[in-house]
């Protein structure tokens, strides 16, 4: 009990003498906080990918691609076999009809606000019954397309990204003038990077005849899946893979989402080893200014361990402030920070928000508590065998 309170009561007295020392306790909690800063704001670029990416994944909705294809743009079904999916076991019905929208997805050159360079845009084609599998799907400015008719609705995202995709505007594909209609949000999910059309149009356009790359249904439940597939694998007619929505965006989302995180953690590593040594910089020049301060309380009767302690909480206090002003930074200045890129697994763009996540914030946290910790740890140990006498005479 006497250690603890010999150490309470050097702690308190170390922290009331920090105004004193504000130079170079400002050197640790600065670097710090660079260290954090940069690990929640280089990670919440994945962690807003994924965020974006799986909102539009629904367990109770799969979609059905070509067997072996990773993406809708390297699968192809055939008008026939698009039925016999729509109407196998498991996929949940509407009266007589079956909830399903057979899809075509194309790539599109429009420029970006920001940069005035073109960019890859998703194109979808789709029929009706896609807006009863996505339920999050709502137009919010003006009406949806008309079957049969040159016309667009575009996402709310790719709208605020990509110029001339205001209602009413017309946009030239190739030869092909189209009218934006309308202006669809999804919850901010992946969806609303795109652009959607009638299906017939879009295949009209392209040439691709009665052909589609994609078929989504909506289950009579998410257990509804293992039948759906089996059906599926048990008819001749067709030879597909059946993945619930949640899986394929989630796949989808693995490779960028890995990328960043391989270049984030790294590059963290390399700053807070930089931010120890500017924490034991720190340390060491307290524990220097502090030397006849320290001698005299070990004169007193204050034993090592007090001392030792004393130094590590300061250390561990300066980052900890230091963590949570840069956590705080990155919170107000980039989280819901909206860009633009190139998703390599469907080679379109996909418009997202940075995400500081409370778990990254907390990492960060974790972070700066180690930083504070290592930074601390041999200045108190020198602060700690610091002979009485030799302090005295040399201060």
């Amino acid at each position: 009990m006497k250690l603890l309170n010999q150490a309470v009561a050097v702690t308190a007295l170390n922290i009331r003498s920090l105004p004193q020392r504000i130079g170079g306790s400002a050197v640790a909690v600065v670097g710090v906080a660079a260290v954090v800063l940069v690990f929640a704001a280089v990670l919440s670029m994945a962690a807003g990918f994924e965020r974006t990416m799986l909102a539009a994944g629904a367990d109770d909705t799969a979609i059905i691609m070509r067997s072996g294809s990773t993406t809708e743009l390297n699968s192809g079904l055939s008008n026939d076999q698009a039925l016999i999916i729509a109407n196998a076991p498991g996929v949940l019905r509407d009266g007589d009809a079956p909830i399903a929208s057979f899809e075509l997805y194309v790539v599109v050159d429009i420029q970006k606000k920001a940069t005035n360079d073109d960019a890859n845009v998703p194109l979808r084609g789709v029929q009706s019954g896609a807006f009863d599998i996505r339920s999050n799907v709502k137009i919010v400015a003006g009406r949806s397309f008309e079957e049969g008719r040159n016309e667009l609705v575009v996402g709310r995202a790719a709208q605020t990204q990509f110029a001339g995709l205001d209602v009413g505007k017309e946009i030239r594909f190739g030869q092909t003038i189209w009218t934006v209609v309308g202006v669809f949000e999804s919850d901010g999910s992946v969806s609303e990077s795109e652009l959607w059309t009638d299906l017939r149009v879009l295949q009209t356009m392209y040439q691709r005849g009665s052909s589609v790359q994609s078929v989504r249904v909506r289950l009579e439940s998410p257990a509804a899946i293992a039948e759906l597939t089996q059906a599926l694998a048990d008819d001749p007619r067709v030879d597909v893979d059946v993945m619930s929505e949640e899986r394929y965006y989630s796949s989808q989302a693995a490779p960028l989402s890995q990328f960043i995180r391989i270049v984030g953690y790294p590059l963290t590593v390399l700053m807070a080893i930089g931010a120890v040594f500017g924490a034991l910089n720190s340390m060491y020049a307290s524990v220097s200014v502090r030397g006849k301060e320290i001698a005299t309380l070990r004169a007193l009767g204050f034993g090592p361990f007090s001392v030792l302690v004393s130094t590590i909480v300061e250390s561990t206090l300066l980052a900890l402030l230091g963590g949570l002003i840069g956590g705080a930074v990155a919170f107000f200045v980039f989280n819901g920070f909206q860009v633009s890129t190139l998703n390599s697994a469907s080679f379109s763009q996909v418009v997202f928000n940075f995400a500081v996540t409370p778990d990254l914030l907390m990492q960060g946290i974790i972070a700066a508590l180690i930083i504070g910790l290592a930074g601390g740890f041999f200045p108190a140990l020198r602060a700690a065998r610091l002979p009485v006498a030799q302090a005295l005479r040399e201060l």
